[in-house]
């Protein structure tokens, strides 16, 4: 491979270089990405199974949302699972003089 003098590249054809170089590096790595899952999906229809039924179809399992452990005190369906913000219901509530505990369900 040629040896490139980057000294005397100005900046912009620096700038434009890394972004070829960038770019054919996310290239590579999307090909060798495509060669694993071909030779997977093969190794999978060799077993007799699809790569899905074995790593599921991709992307991230959601999880399983949480239960809710305190109820608003006149509309139950408003709820709050302890996690996240507190709803604002909560807190108008407990400033009130509720505590927590009165929340629970």
């Amino acid at each position: 491979m040629p040896k490139i003098d980057l000294s005397k590249m100005s900046l912009d054809d620096l700038k434009a270089l890394k972004k070829d170089v960038e770019g054919a590096i996310t290239g590579f790595h999307e090909r060798q990405k495509a060669e694993a899952r071909k030779a997977l999906e093969e190794l999978a229809r060799e077993k007799g199974f699809s790569l899905n039924e074995l790593v599921g179809a991709g992307g991230k399992k959601g999880r399983k949302p949480a239960v809710a452990k305190y109820a608003h005190p006149d509309n139950p369906q408003l709820t709050w699972s302890g996690r996240g913000r507190k709803p604002r219901w909560l807190i108008e509530a407990v400033d009130s003089g509720k505590t927590l505990d009165d929340l629970k369900i």
